[in-house]
């Protein structure tokens, strides 16, 4: 055993720490279309927030690039590892620690999966909002992404559900930011920096999470348009209309049929209908009352038959909620039907049609494919890329960030940076914004040894 190698497993115990060949596989990546494996040097699996800050310590003392990972569900190469690096694996630290129902919180490890958490929120009649399409996937890998998802149109995404974590620093030292309160002005909101950095700053601990009254009652509507047009221009009626709905979606007709065929998916739609529409339209209303819930099902079938729609379509229990999470694994679907990369950019609301035009003109003048689908109700698009050829890919790719950037959006909604889009959030970001980043990253993490290849770095600038 190597000498850094016999020091992480001091700390962790020798059952606890892997090294070269005896790590599984699966540790060398995330779900990134882009990137082929990577496996690091040696695999920790702490149980406590000592441990983790003993481990930072020594990777701090020897130079070895530090990945946090916990279900590796990310889509960016966030959780990627490095060339002889430390993957801190989070699967031993995965406790839900209370469900507080006078506060309306939760306080988990980084390792709890978010079923793992509904499920026992649910038995408090309680919710946890966040929902970003893959329940396996860890509280604190959404931490570090700042994850969203279908329900973010009503409920937000992760930083508005996270008010205190603790974490550590690189250097080793364990701070606590935030507590069990709804809000706080008192000094830098540290708790706010530390989500969506991707674990370039600091490594979660501990998350103390909001919970909210789970209402008992849903349905979910499908809506066939003709145009994509249609479908983006009934978005902001939908939402004006004051339904509230908790899932606002858009997908194409053909990313629609690809995932009814993937998961076996009968949704009732004639073959005329289908012939004919371009994209949907799925919404999800949800009430503690029955009757008010059928009440605003024909409100809301009413306003989307105004609007233009083919036909509307109440889904029923199973039915409904085979499509919302058959809507969930798309990107699996995408990947099983060979897209090369599939991308999460956001713009205004209200530019959805325009991105969703310019974009689709860029990729057919790369001869390349484009289908997907997206959180309609916040302006977050999801393309399946198909472009085989690596440079082709690299002008499609750096194109498309860019007008998403001009219509003033952003590279990724909610999948985050990670490796995957470092090189093309370093080239199109403004350059002081970029500088200040790496300021702050010198602040938090003077060695330079977490997550290295993420975010504002310089090696990434190559």
């Amino acid at each position: 055993m190597s000498v850094v190698a016999a020091r992480f497993a001091e700390i962790v115990g020798e059952a606890n720490l892997l090294s070269g060949n005896a790590i599984p596989e699966d540790y060398a990546h995330d779900e990134a279309l882009s990137f082929a494996p990577l496996p690091p040097a040696h695999l920790a699996r702490p149980a406590t927030a000592a441990e983790v800050a003993e481990l930072l310590k020594a990777a701090g003392e020897f130079g070895v690039p530090v990945t946090a990972r916990g279900s590796g569900t990310g889509l960016s190469g966030g959780a990627r590892p490095f060339a002889g690096g430390l993957v801190i694996s989070f699967e031993r630290m995965n406790a839900v620690l209370e469900i507080d129902t006078e506060n309306h919180v939760a306080v988990v490890q980084p390792g709890v999966t978010l079923s793992e958490l509904d499920e026992r929120a649910a038995a408090a009649g309680l919710t946890y909002a966040v929902h970003p399409g893959e329940l396996s996937a860890s509280v604190g890998g959404n931490v570090g992404t700042n994850a969203g998802g279908m329900r973010a149109v009503k409920y937000g995404v992760t930083r508005h559900h996270v008010v205190g974590l603790e974490a550590v620093l690189p250097t080793g030292e364990i701070i606590r930011t935030g507590g069990k309160i709804s809000k706080v002005s008192s000094g830098y909101d540290l708790t706010q920096l530390i989500i969506g950095s991707e674990g370039t700053l600091a490594i979660a601990t501990e998350i103390i999470v909001k919970l909210h009254p789970r209402l008992p009652h849903g349905a979910t509507v499908l809506a066939p348009f003709e145009t994509f047009d249609e479908v983006l221009t009934a978005v902001p009626k939908v939402i004006a209309s004051g339904l509230d709905p908790h899932v606002l979606e858009y997908v194409d007709s053909l990313t629609l049929a690809a995932i009814s065929h993937h998961e076996n998916l009968s949704l009732g739609v004639p073959e005329r209908i289908r012939d004919t529409a371009q994209a949907y339209l799925v919404v999800a209303l949800e009430n503690r009352d029955n009757d008010r819930l059928h009440a605003d099902v024909g409100e809301l079938g009413g306003l989307l038959g105004d609007l233009g729609a083919l036909d509307v379509y109440v889904l029923e229990g199973g039915s409904a909620r085979r499509l919302v999470q058959a809507r969930e694994k798309s990107f699996w679907t995408a990947k099983a039907v060979g897209a090369d990369d599939v991308i999460d950019v956001v713009v205004p609301r209200a530019a959805m049609a325009e991105f969703l035009r310019r974009a689709r003109e860029i990729v057919l003048s790369r001869d390349a494919g484009a289908a997907g689908c997206g959180h309609a109700g916040d302006g977050n698009v999801h393309l399946g890329i198909f472009c085989p050829d690596r440079e082709k890919r690299k002008e499609l790719l750096t194109d498309v960030f860019a007008l998403g950037m001009e219509l003033g959006g952003a590279i990724s909604g909610e999948h985050g940076i990670g490796q995957a889009k470092s090189a093309y959030f370093l080239g199109l970001e403004d350059p002081v914004k970029i500088a200040l980043m790496r300021r702050i990253k010198a602040s938090f993490d003077p060695a330079g040894i977490l997550n290295p290849g993420v975010l504002p770095t310089e090696e990434n600038a190559k």
